[in-house]
């Protein structure tokens, strides 16, 4: 009874809103549940029906032959080829028949075709045949083709990802990801840290004009900027006779894209801390740098986190930068330009494309959901007070 009053007194507009954000939740996680249980199916059975019906089993229909004028028997009057269109297809069942691709289902299991000139043909759920007539089949009558609607169980298999992993390159591509996004995530946040606590609790000279540098940087569109820098980053390792495609050159590039709203999300985190702790550690003698490693950067760790997935996500999921300062070659290929190329090689092999999805998308699912708990906290703290 008090949850019921408690429920009346959420008021209308607190019931939109949590049914608009179920809707939301629910049309994000169908996709992602769609491409699980798709990768796992066998790949006949994915082919022909939807991820949907996974648990319901599929129909496929499939050509067959009878026997051949040999294999005959006479039964009183008639003659009889007698086999099993499911020889070698334990645990599936014939739902129809027919004898014409134009209706390859014109009969249903169990029920006698009549084909005309005394030749009948009944084909039963089990995948026995009677093939009768009325008189000797002769050598035109042998091997005549069936075509039969199969009806088979649910089956799941992992071997969509060994293939994947093992064959296809996802492998490589996914140590290359890992390779490119754990350092271009860290590198940013330290660097980051840094400067938001000299921003937000260190007086020098042209700090105002540096914060406002810091907010037009974040609106400077990536692509704008692309050029120029790879430009720099060519003559820099020219100078020095440097490889053009390294790890360190997509490190930095990362690091400076991600950097101006690193700096600006941080900030307004730390320059809400309690101004009387800063104070306090100053009072007994701790520098800045005892106080942002002991003090700032614990009570910091949800401003850490909140930029940490988005960093995550942006770079795990980048295609062009990695393609401009890493390159295609196999050895150097991250996660989605394999699996862009993977479109154009294999986009008719359904179970080989969704198992590259899935493997595609864990790794930041895990992320998300393993520091989502600090996302609306780091985000929201310095939006209330701010030095």
């Amino acid at each position: 009874m008090t949850l019921a009053r408690d429920f009346f007194k959420i008021g209308p507009a607190r019931l939109f809103v949590h049914f608009v954000v179920l809707v939301i939740v629910v049309l994000w996680l169908i996709p992602t549940l769609g491409i699980f249980i798709s990768a796992l199916r066998d790949k006949d059975q994915l082919v022909v029906s939807g991820w949907w019906t996974a648990f319901a089993g599929s129909s496929r229909t499939v050509a067959s032959r009878l026997g051949q004028p040999d294999q005959q028997k006479q039964e009183g009057a008639t003659y009889v080829i007698a086999g099993n269109v499911l020889e070698g297809q334990e645990g599936r069942s014939v739902r129809a028949f027919g004898t014409r691709v134009q209706q390859p289902a014109a009969y249903s299991a169990g029920e006698t075709a009549d084909l005309g000139d005394g030749v009948s043909l009944l084909v039963n759920s089990d995948g026995s045949y009677r093939y009768i007539k009325n008189a000797p089949f002769g050598p035109d009558d042998g091997g005549r083709r069936v075509y039969v609607s199969i009806a088979t169980p649910p089956e799941f298999t992992m071997q969509n990802y060994r293939t994947v992993l093992t064959g296809e390159g996802i492998g490589q591509s996914f140590i290359n990801s890992l390779t490119v996004t754990i350092p271009a995530t860290i590198i940013p946040i330290l660097i980051a840290a840094f400067a938001a606590y000299a921003l937000s609790w260190m007086e020098f000279p042209g700090r105002a004009l540096l914060i406002a540098l810091v907010v037009g940087l974040i609106v400077v569109p990536l692509q704008m900027s692309l050029i120029p820098l790879l430009r720099l980053y060519n003559m820099v390792g020219a100078a020095f006779d440097a490889p053009s495609k390294t790890y360190l050159g997509i490190w930095l590039a990362h690091t400076a894209f991600g950097m101006p709203l690193a700096i600006y999300l941080l900030r307004a985190y730390i320059a809400g801390l309690p101004k009387e702790i800063i104070e306090s550690a100053r009072v007994d003698g701790a520098s800045d740098f005892e106080i942002f490693v002991r003090i700032v950067l614990p009570l910091s760790f949800p401003a850490l986190a909140s930029f940490a997935i988005f960093q995550f996500l942006w770079v795990w999921n980048d295609l062009l930068v990695a393609m401009v300062f890493l390159g295609t070659d196999r050895q150097h290929l991250v996660l989605t330009g394999a699996l862009n190329a993977l479109l154009g090689s294999r986009g008719g092999n359904w179970e080989i494309l969704t198992a590259s999805a899935f493997v595609t998308i864990i790794i930041p699912l895990l992320v998300f959901f393993g520091l989502q708990r600090y996302l609306v906290r780091g985000l929201l703290a310095g939006s209330v007070k701010g030095g």
